[in-house]
């Protein structure tokens, strides 16, 4: 059933899924942050998997880094404008495929057969059952050569929390908000679709495996989580931008900074 409803979601949400992540300096964090991790620990070359590409903003950002690419997602409207936006890049040659499927299932691959597994902006938030979840974790580990780093993003819980205090505090006495809080369950419905929003400790949790060896944990908005307004303002003046950019680069991999991030980040390489 979350699959459908993750599916039907963003069929609606291509547009505002490919501006998201540059739509201003606060959004660019999560972009940026997550390319200097990627720049920090991918191989120079390589073959990479993106599992749970969305509309393409990584799928073009790493074919113009030089990289090939297999290309998966969900959603048929995802994979229909990122095949565009590549084209119009003209990268067509560095992606291999783009194939309708789940993180869930990566049975198309062979194991250990790529030097790198991404899987970006949430996808692994999206599968709300849990032994779904330590199923998608065992496939993307599966795939990737020994050696091979795999980074995946998630929807932070407790950031989830400070926004109904922020936005929705008659929400908080209902029994979404409970769930959320104590299984990190949303089930869609209000304003936004299917989600397992993860603590830190969860998320270390489900990568700790004798297969794969844990590199970093960052949270991708950093210091600045939720205070839109004031990232967006301190933006325009470059000197301060640039000395916090500084401060949110040698803190975004702090405990209570990753928890309280709005999105999580866990690098691994695979034994």
């Amino acid at each position: 059933m979350s699959t459908s409803l993750v599916r039907e979601y963003y069929s609606t949400q291509v547009l505002q899924e490919w501006r998201r992540l540059v739509r201003d300096a606060y959004h660019r964090l999560e972009l940026d942050t997550s390319m200097y991790f990627l720049e920090k620990y991918l191989p120079k070359t390589g073959l990479i998997l993106e599992a749970g590409s969305g509309p393409g903003r990584y799928t073009v950002e790493l074919a113009r880094r030089g990289y090939t690419l297999n290309v998966l997602d969900l959603a048929p409207a995802f994979l229909k404008f990122a095949r565009r936006q590549v084209n119009k890049a003209r990268l067509t040659a560095k992606v291999r495929e783009f194939r309708e499927g789940s993180i869930t299932d990566l049975s198309a691959y062979p194991t250990n057969s790529f030097d790198a597994v991404i899987s970006l902006g949430g996808p692994l938030s999206h599968v709300v059952d849990k032994q779904a979840r330590d199923q998608a974790v065992r496939e993307l580990i599966r795939v990737a050569k020994p050696g091979a780093p795999i980074f995946v993003s998630v929807m932070s819980r407790l950031s989830v929390m400070v926004v109904e205090l922020m936005l929705f505090q008659p929400e908080i006495s209902t029994e979404i908000h409970r769930q959320i809080r104590d299984t990190g369950d949303y089930h869609g419905g209000f304003g936004f679709t299917a989600c397992h929003f993860f603590l830190p400790e969860e998320l270390h949790g489900t990568f700790e495996s004798p297969g794969v060896k844990i590199l970093e944990l960052a949270g991708l908005e950093g210091l600045g989580s939720n205070h839109k307004k004031k990232i967006n303002e301190l933006s325009k003046d470059k000197k301060h931008w640039q000395n916090w950019l500084t401060t949110h680069y040698k803190t975004c991999t702090h405990p209570a900074v990753v928890g309280l991030s709005e999105h999580m980040l866990i690098v691994v390489r695979k034994n």
